[in-house]
């Protein structure tokens, strides 16, 4: 590790790439700070800690939404735009061609970027609206034009950070938007570690002991599962052209035990916050069954058994769904024969295509269980010690972990370029 620190701090212009997106992280970070007036942030902060939903939105947001600030919705409308383009690549053949093609991708993204204007308005819309209809005294009274502003506001921040993120993305030190959410994580953890030594008993020693034997060995399991994978043996056939004698070369097919990361989460929760969020607006609705039917369904979604099962049962459904969407043993196979590959002891053809695919079930099989496990663990936590620990948040976890290995392996990347072109 020390070897690499000084590789890195020698290559003048990664150093200098690095110290850019340590400065951005910090502009962001400074956004997350400017509240937008008329709001009181320490009785928003509650509400977001009290409520297991909105803790999520919160959570995707980069952590700045609780203090309703410029940039309160984060890079969340940005995140919904990216899976409305991929869910319509599935649907649309045109575009499903588009992706594969590197003027179709920057069209898409280019779209992207224009559907996020509109859905960080329509979001900044309903939160504000929900927040002044749900709770007293988060939101004093304002005006039709404040109302606006406040929505200009919002949408102009989401647009910012998604500038920011792509800037950070052009410096390859790593995910523009993904490192934006892991700082917002991250700068949560002193604050909790804050938190702890302040409120600290002895009686609850063995309690915090355990909270960081669990928190070690779940990122070890995020490791393992994240860089875990599957390789399948691939033999060439040899070819002869000419005088010269190409392939019988082996190789392996590698397939990754998750191969969605955290979009099954991210789909999860888009479903889960709907509906409660859809009842909020009617909870004082003027025909009493349709404000009893919205009373229930809050109700239901706070409770902690109906939310985790639901919970699990949809991280693990899209987990399955997304892979789908990404893996095409079908196109793999063709490709193979293609190239004059091969599994050995399996035909080409349609027999590799279902060999490729049952096998990739099965170990997504572990990587689903994994990651619904992994997204319920705070109410595993909280059932056995009656304590809602925001350190111990299994999804915050995945997503540190998964940002730090890609952000190294990009870091390591840049390194092994100027290694080769310094040969």
């Amino acid at each position: 590790m020390l070897n690499k620190i000084v590789q890195i701090w020698k290559a003048k212009d990664l150093r200098r790439d690095i110290f850019f997106v340590l400065s951005l992280l910090v502009v962001f970070r400074a956004a997350a700070h400017i509240p937008i007036p008329g709001v009181d942030v320490m009785a928003l902060r509650q509400f977001f800690s009290s409520n297991q939903i909105f803790g999520l939105l919160n959570l995707f947001s980069g952590g700045v939404m609780e203090n309703f600030s410029i940039v309160m919705m984060g890079v969340a409308p940005y995140i919904t735009s990216s899976i409305i383009f991929q869910l319509l690549g599935m649907i649309i053949p045109k575009m499903e061609e588009m992706q594969k093609d590197e003027m179709g991708r920057q069209k898409i993204n280019m779209w992207t970027r224009w559907a996020t204007v509109p859905l960080a308005a329509l979001q900044a819309y309903g939160m504000i609206t929900l927040l002044r209809k749900s709770s007293s005294g988060l939101i004093g009274l304002i005006s039709g034009f404040d109302f606006f502003v406040m929505i200009i506001t919002i949408t102009a921040g989401t647009v910012f950070l998604m500038w920011l993120g792509e800037l950070i993305t052009e410096k390859k030190i790593g995910n523009g938007i993904s490192l934006l959410i892991f700082a917002g994580i991250v700068t949560n953890l002193p604050k909790a570690i804050q938190q702890a030594f302040v409120t600290y008993d002895p009686s609850k020693l063995f309690m915090l002991i355990g909270f960081a034997v669990i928190a070690l060995i779940t990122i070890i399991g995020v490791v393992i599962i994240t860089e875990g994978q599957r390789n399948i043996p691939v033999q060439y056939a040899k070819q002869i052209r000419g005088n010269r004698m190409y392939g019988g070369t082996s190789t392996h097919l590698p397939l990754r035990v998750n191969m969605a990361g955290v979009i099954p989460i991210i789909f999860a929760i888009s479903v889960i916050l709907f509906p409660p969020m859809i009842a909020q607006f009617f909870v004082n609705a003027r025909t009493s069954w349709v404000a009893h039917a919205a009373e229930w369904t809050i109700r239901v979604f706070q409770g902690q058994l109906f939310y985790g099962i639901l919970y699990f049962v949809l991280v693990f459904a899209f987990t399955f769904f997304y892979t789908e969407v990404v893996f095409h043993p079908t196109q793999i196979a063709e490709n193979l024969q293609k190239q004059g590959g091969f599994i050995p002891g399996i035909r080409p053809g349609r027999h590799t295509s279902e060999y490729i695919a049952n096998t990739t079930h099965k170990i997504i099989f572990i990587g689903a269980l994994f990651l619904g496990v992994i997204a319920i663990l705070p109410l595993i936590m909280r059932a056995f010690t009656g304590i809602q620990s925001l350190a111990i948040g299994g999804t915050s976890l995945l997503i540190v972990v998964s940002v730090v290995i890609e952000t190294v392996k990009q870091i390591e990347s840049q390194l092994t370029m100027r290694e080769y072109e310094g040969m």
